[in-house]
């Protein structure tokens, strides 16, 4: 059996742990095969982006549905709060639409996530980034958005189908979204969120974080604010 199998037999024996795959590699473990029907590429293949080589636990498998070749392409990262407000959404709509020629990478959450997918839809590319197995869509309200992006376009998961979501996942995922992407722009936030996790990623990727303004009391923004204190590249228009 080939590495590139190997590895996606842990994957599936482990739900896509990373640790537990990694223990797995380093003692040679024998493992029953495992019929694996779903799409995937693997750290040794092609298809697989050096951005995410760079990252202190890059994935080791990633399995998807649609076009696998968009990894491949330039993109930026959008993120934001599940609970978007009128300013957030407007702002992310507009900044998809000045990145007509990039792939528009975000989390496929409720919020600031959804509507970037949504956007980048209708004028451009997008990859869905997703805390859970294929086979689980969650949040169920954006069943419909995952539909076009699987088929039309591309979500990756280190997870394989049949993994619930589990909260731990959302963290470690965003570093897959921060990875992926030169820029990550962060368009609402609060000071405690995992906006605030994607952004630490990015950083110490060294990538470039660009953030929008936001009104002084307007609690939904003051992640951002603080942001832009700290010296992240604040937006003051959209071209």
């Amino acid at each position: 059996m080939d590495i590139r199998k190997i590895l996606a037999q842990y994957s599936y024996k482990y739900e896509g742990d990373w640790n537990k795959i990694c223990k797995a590699i380093i003692n040679k473990e024998n493992i029953k095969n495992i019929n694996i029907n779903e799409k995937y590429i693997t750290i040794f293949d092609d298809e697989y982006p050096e951005s995410l080589k760079k990252l202190r636990f890059p994935p080791w498998v990633l399995f998807y549905k649609g076009d696998i070749s968009l990894l491949k392409k330039e993109c930026i990262s959008i993120v934001g709060s599940r609970n978007a407000c009128n300013y957030g959404e407007d702002i992310t709509r507009k900044i998809v639409n000045s990145n007509k020629n990039k792939v528009i990478v975000s989390g496929l959450a409720k919020g600031i996530d959804a509507i970037a997918h949504d956007e980048a839809i209708k004028c451009t590319k997008t990859i869905a980034v997703i805390g859970g197995g294929l086979n689980h869509v969650y949040p169920l309200e954006n069943i419909k958005l995952y539909k076009i992006i699987e088929k039309d376009h591309l979500i990756i998961s280190e997870y394989p189908c049949f993994t619930k979501v589990k909260k731990y996942h959302f963290p470690f995922r965003n570093r897959i979204i921060a990875a992926l992407s030169e820029k990550l722009f962060v368009t609402q936030a609060r000071v405690k969120s995992g906006t605030m996790l994607t952004v630490n990623e990015a950083l110490n990727l060294s990538k470039e974080v660009y953030v929008v303004p936001y009104p002084l009391f307007l609690k939904e923004g003051e992640g951002c604010n603080l942001l832009i204190s700290e010296g992240a590249n604040i937006i003051l228009e959209i071209n």
